[in-house]
């Protein structure tokens, strides 16, 4: 059975490379934690919690028509949407900086980076509340194309050892949130489906003394956000007139809910060496990780 395991986690690595990325880790209030990781959690048991929703691989999502769209998902290979987690991150203040480390990203694949938020209803937990088609998200950062060098955010992530960092609105009430983290790769977005989405949903709890609560025309649904006409998801990327200087990149969805927000490019943050593993607790059970000697038979999916 070891050799077993020994085999899928070598599957799994070499996979990872040949294909693309997705959120393993993030910093949140000055804690690190470890993301969802899809080719080696399952093969747990029990598996370990996490406050990133459970993903089905490294793989994109192209059918914006889809649930999967919202926290990822695999519905045709039989993993619809994503399911809540079990822990979520406290505190994550508001005004504070979250930093995201994705794994490898190709230098091939060209994209905007972009960040939504959504606050879990009064009544509701945030590790069992699912949005649904609710327009419940506002978009708190963006990054694409800066025209000025002609630079995209995917060479800024790279550059920055492939992590991301955006600031929670200071002014933000406190409360529940999933943070909804998205890159959309555009190397083969000159039609539709073609532009692919690796959304990733993190569960934070915002504390401080902000008073905004989004609400109003702004707020959008996953699905229902992104569609074929939807400017930017298709954008003939190789093409000539758009490599030139200066054309501009339209970022899929609307605008910055919060004007005036900083959070709208990628920063390389300095995080501590140590990993701490704070979390808040769904419930009042106390589990440990430990290998199974058993196997799940869910293939995580992979990118082509």
């Amino acid at each position: 059975m070891k050799s077993i395991i020994a085999s899928i986690g070598a599957l799994a690595a070499a996979t990872q490379v040949a294909a693309h990325g997705y959120v393993s880790s993030a910093v949140i209030g000055g804690t690190t934690y470890t993301g969802y990781l899809p080719y080696t959690d399952p093969y747990y048991s029990p598996p370990p919690e996490r406050i990133i929703r459970a993903i089905p691989g490294n793989g994109p999502v192209t059918d914006m028509s889809l649930i999967d769209i919202q926290c990822n998902g695999w519905s045709e290979g039989g993993v619809i949407g994503s399911s809540p987690a079990p822990l979520y991150a406290t505190p994550a203040p508001a005004g504070s900086t979250v930093s995201l480390q994705w794994t490898d990203w190709p230098d091939s694949h060209m994209c905007p980076i972009i960040t939504y938020m959504a606050k879990v209803p009064s009544g509701s937990s945030i590790t069992s509340w699912s949005p649904g088609t609710s327009a419940v998200w506002f978009k708190v950062a963006e990054a694409g194309l800066d025209t000025s060098t002609n630079t995209w955010a995917a060479i800024k992530l790279i550059a920055d050892g492939n992590k991301y960092s955006f600031t929670i609105p200071s002014t933000l009430a406190p409360g529940q949130y999933i943070i909804r983290h998205e890159i959309i790769a555009l190397h083969s977005s000159y039609t539709y489906p073609g532009a692919q989405s690796y959304p990733s949903c993190i569960q934070i709890e915002v504390t401080g003394s902000g008073t905004v609560t989004p609400s109003g025309s702004k707020l959008v649904a996953f699905p229902g956000a992104y569609n074929a006409n939807t400017a930017g998801l298709v954008w003939p990327l190789w093409n000539p007139n758009n490599l030139q200087s200066g054309v501009a990149y339209p970022i899929p969805g609307p605008s910055l809910y919060f004007s005036g927000s900083t959070a709208t490019s990628t920063t390389t943050a300095r995080t501590s060496s140590t990993t701490t593993t704070t979390t808040t607790r769904a419930s009042s059970t106390t589990t440990t990780t430990t290998r199974s000697s058993t196997t799940t038979t869910t293939t995580p999916r992979t990118s082509t």
